[in-house]
């Protein structure tokens, strides 16, 4: 049993979380995540902590952003999103058991005041930004970083937020790199 409760946004999600593993999960109901649900999640991460592990969408990014925000500390579980896509469905409901039990083994805690060494200046570059294959390069070290895809400003926060280490980063960007050669 997993001790951490799971953020997901729905009852699907909740469904496919108990075909992997054994756990407890706060279902969102979506991306306008009311006040009791916030609630919920803060009480979950005072007495078991939180893994939040949404779609690896925009939906799922707003909802993430928020529940960060307002619950500090909490861990996080990211997909990529061919391994939560059905039909052109994209949502952790699709991920099969086993991408589930690894994204969770693979969760981030983000640190409110995150110190790491990765610069601005890293992030051009690796080719992450400003770089015609930046999104592309973004996708893949985002997945072997294990912090998920993101824009630019976005990948940087994150990489301050789960305290990405100069290591992990060079380490990443050498595999992304031989992918693009």
């Amino acid at each position: 049993m997993i001790k951490e409760i799971i953020v997901v946004e729905g009852k699907d999600d909740t469904a496919a979380i108990r075909r992997a593993v054994e756990a407890e999960t706060i279902e969102t109901g979506g991306s306008a995540i009311n006040k009791d649900v916030i609630q919920r999640i803060r009480l979950a991460q005072q007495r078991r902590g939180v893994i939040v592990f949404t779609d690896p969408d925009h939906a799922g990014e707003r909802i993430r952003k928020i529940i960060t925000a307002k619950v500090p500390g909490c861990k996080h579980a990211f997909l990529p999103q061919e391994q939560a896509e059905k039909n052109g469905d994209i949502g952790v409901e699709n991920a099969s058991p086993e991408a589930i039990r690894y994204a969770l083994s693979h969760v981030r805690t983000d640190y409110e005041a995150g110190g790491t060494e990765i610069s601005w200046s890293d992030l051009i570059d690796a080719g992450l930004i400003v770089h015609p294959q930046a999104a592309a390069r973004r996708l893949e070290a985002g997945k072997l970083l294990g912090i998920g895809y993101c824009n630019g400003k976005q990948f940087f926060k994150r990489c301050r937020m789960f305290q990405i280490t100069k290591e992990e980063f060079a380490d990443a960007m050498r595999r992304v790199l031989d992918q693009f050669e």
